[in-house]
């Protein structure tokens, strides 16, 4: 058994909602990562046994590595097919908003979601949802969105309806925003929940290897190049961080997916409490941190990178040269030293 920890009258408002509705469409978080695909394809599986019409629409493309997952050749790239997308969303009946806390965060999708008469679910883990939704179901404390949605589901009374489909979806997601079980799974009940999906079909071998432990040679050369050469460690400090430019990339035929996981590996030196990747990009640096213990990533990602997302794991955006964000980040070294670090 798992504990009950969402509100009931946002379950019987949701289930009202569901059972109305005619036309669902499940939405998630532009640059969607494993827990977003993972629930928006998990509710398709579910909800399409119940006999709904849903679709999955993502605002644009997704890792190669979540491709395999099932369903996933039938979801809606808003970037690939942005008429079909909208018209998608304009005709539902219910949007279920998955994975995300706020609008912007939908990238393409976002005018079209604020603009959108139907009605709304939101479920997420992110800290702080501002969604006009009809429900919403924000459980920060959750490993995933795709842990709270298998909760969800089950108060529903749909764990029948969960098959080896969604099992397969919802322990995808799980195992993305968990790092395979690495990191933010103190939850004893995570693993209960981990058994149920296996119980149901879910091959966790087959996913790790499919998820964590498939690479090109061109990535495992610009991993290898990443870490040889472009990191930086600063050991007074607990920090690490790795800056990739566009030529450094384009040298080693980057594709999305390439870098997933880099930042981590700073974080197997003893004494380094927090990384930074920034990789260079058309419009943008692109900003990952991810931390060890109680160092809140997600503040310095807020207070300097307009982002944000979880304690151990966040991002955010630099409107500059790579230079200028690597700067920004060596010059707060000794802030977040005193402030996070030293007790």
């Amino acid at each position: 058994m798992i504990s009950r920890q969402i509100d009931e009258t946002a379950i019987a408002r949701a289930k009202a909602l569901i059972d109305q509705a005619d036309r669902i469409v499940a939405i998630c978080h532009t640059g969607p990562d494993g827990d977003a695909i993972g629930s928006c394809l998990a509710a398709t599986h579910v909800f399409s046994a119940l006999g709904k019409d849903i679709r999955t629409v993502i605002p644009d493309p997704c890792l190669a590595n979540l491709r395999s997952l099932p369903g996933a050749k039938e979801m809606v790239d808003a970037s690939k097919y942005p008429d079909f997308a909208a018209q998608l969303l304009r005709d539902a009946d219910l949007i279920l908003c998955l994975d995300f806390n706020t609008p912007g965060r939908t990238g393409r999708l976002e005018e079209q979601l604020k603009a959108s008469k139907a009605r709304k679910i939101l479920i997420d883990h992110h800290l702080g949802p501002e969604i006009d939704a009809d429900v919403v179901i924000s459980h920060p404390d959750m490993a995933a969105t795709c842990y709270l949605l298998f909760r969800f589901f089950c108060r529903l009374e749909l764990f029948n309806f969960i098959d080896r489909n969604a099992a397969e979806c919802l322990l995808a997601g799980m195992m993305t925003d968990t790092g395979n079980f690495a990191y933010n799974c103190a939850d004893p009940e995570l693993f209960i929940v981990t058994a149920e999906l296996i119980a149901k079909g879910a091959d966790k071998e087959k996913l790790y290897n499919q998820l964590f432990n498939t690479f090109s040679a061109n990535c495992l050369r610009l991993n290898s190049y990443a870490l040889l050469k472009k990191m930086e460690v600063f050991a007074d400090a607990g920090a690490a961080l790795i800056t990739l430019t566009r030529d450094e990339l384009n040298r080693f035929h980057y594709v999305k997916g390439d870098t997933e996981g880099l930042v981590n590996r700073p974080l197997a030196i003893p004494g380094i409490v927090y990384s930074c990747f920034m990789r260079q990009e058309a419009d943008c640096i692109r900003i990952s941190m991810r931390s060890k213990g109680d160092f809140p990533v997600n503040l310095i990602c807020s207070e300097h990178y307009g982002g944000g997302g979880h304690l151990n794991a966040a991002g955010g955006e630099f409107y500059g040269t790579l230079d200028d964000a690597a700067a920004l980040f060596r010059s707060i070294l000794e802030d977040n030293k005193k402030k996070y670090i030293a007790k």
